[in-house]
């Protein structure tokens, strides 16, 4: 399945094609002349934050009022319409490349702000898609995930943070012999373990990049499959599972947050947007965090990061120019440096200080190096339910029978994609 039949496969192909470019992005003049830009930017945490930045911006200058829209619903029905907003800060995954792919991006490569950007950051957008060579987004905030651990737990069992797959069962082995849940799992919400153990396994167990780039590849030669590249990695899970809590297949997040924050668990695979839920039980907990290891060599332990928040102008905006504006001023460092400081994620800016957040502060010398990848099951298509594959293995051990599912998956919609 090549990138073009993906974006078939997500039912945007056409849409993002055929969107009509006369058609403005539902913005308005405004009095004095001001033309009103609507930004869509609905990540749910920081809506308050948005609105004091638009104010900001509003009151720095007074060619355009920005109309910050946090509404929480799918952009793609905007696109359909031919209606997108004019500019927005918006989570970048598989959906949002294929506006990339389809060319209704404006392009940003001539920016100065652009070059200001980690060049690793940067190159994690055209793993989902280019377009002709363009720069079409820039990422505005990048969030790292590991395992979440507790550093008394640790320290009072003796315990160092393990960089190498056997190191990791042995600590395991200690907590449990302690008493100590090693693993807590709560695959009753099948996307805590899509994004914790099946995203930090496979990054650190296999080239997840290097895997996608290979199976979007045009062409009919031949492809990598789930089963040979991921079956060790499937059986290094299974070997966890046994450290897991007993009862992981019924507990939900809200569980695992509170488990965590009462101090019962040593190890916990979850993003930092945990880190804010645990506190509520335990406000001082010490927690730290670090890089699932997989293999014996430590040196392919690696971070698991998210573009959580990328900006791009639709070619469709009302005022190209005018949104453009807006995103340079987004991406001066006393605006990007300081919402990521202030966040718990890190600054795609070139010299931008990692985060000092103890909690999180385990994950930059990963960032720092280039040791990063977008997690495994960003880049599968959600008509493929691998949450819900990934559950099944958990509860029946069955890693392989998951992976050539995956794999009849894949093709079934390949070939569909072919006929299309």
């Amino acid at each position: 399945m090549s990138r073009r039949s993906l974006l078939k496969l997500v039912g945007l192909g056409a849409a993002a094609g055929a969107v009509p470019l006369s058609l403005a992005g539902c913005a308005g003049g405004a009095g004095g002349g001001r033309e009103t830009l609507r930004w869509v930017a609905n990540k749910p945490e920081v809506l308050a934050y948005f609105d004091d930045l638009a104010a900001q911006y509003n009151a720095s200058q007074d060619a355009v009022t920005i109309n910050h829209d946090g509404t929480q619903t799918s952009i793609v029905p905007q696109f359909v319409r031919g209606a997108p907003p004019d500019v927005a800060c918006y989570n970048y995954n598989l959906e949002t490349s294929n506006y990339v792919r389809g060319g209704v991006l404006t392009d940003l490569a001539d920016l100065p702000e652009a070059g200001t950007i980690n060049p690793s950051y940067q190159s994690l957008v055209d793993q989902y898609a280019n377009y002709e060579g363009q720069t079409s987004v820039l990422p505005w905030s990048v969030t790292a995930a590991g395992v979440i651990y507790n550093v008394k737990l640790f320290a009072d069992n003796g315990i160092e943070v393990p960089t190498t797959f056997s190191e990791l069962v042995e600590a395991c082995k200690a907590f449990q012999a302690a008493g100590v849940t090693p693993i807590y799992t709560t695959a009753r919400d099948p996307w805590t373990t899509r994004q914790g153990m099946w995203d930090y396994a496979t990054g650190s167990g296999a080239d997840v990049p290097a895997f996608y780039k290979a199976k979007l590849a045009e062409g009919d030669g031949p492809k990598p499959t789930f089963l040979e590249t991921f079956s060790p990695v499937m059986k290094n899970i299974l070997v966890l599972r046994d450290y897991f809590n007993p009862d992981f297949p019924s507990k939900t997040y809200a569980d695992g947050n509170l488990a965590m924050g009462q101090g019962k668990v040593a190890m916990y695979c979850q993003g930092p947007w945990a880190l804010g839920e645990i506190a509520k039980t335990d406000p001082d907990l010490e927690l730290g965090t670090f890089s699932l290891p997989m293999t014996e060599d430590a040196d392919d332990r690696a971070a698991r990061v998210n573009l959580d928040l990328a900006l791009w102008v639709p070619t469709a905006s009302a005022d190209v120019a005018g949104a453009t504006k807006f995103v340079q001023w987004m991406m001066r460092p006393e605006v990007c440096t300081t919402y990521n400081e202030e966040n718990l994620a890190f600054s795609p800016l070139q010299g931008a200080q990692g985060t000092t957040d103890p909690r999180t502060a385990g994950l930059a010398p990963y960032l720092d190096a280039g040791r990063i990848y977008q997690g495994s099951s960003t880049f599968v298509p959600n008509t493929i339910p691998l949450e819900n594959y990934f559950q099944g293995a958990l509860l029946d051990g069955d890693g392989d029978g998951m992976l050539r599912t995956l794999d009849a998956d894949w093709d079934r919609l390949a070939a569909r994609s072919a006929l299309a």
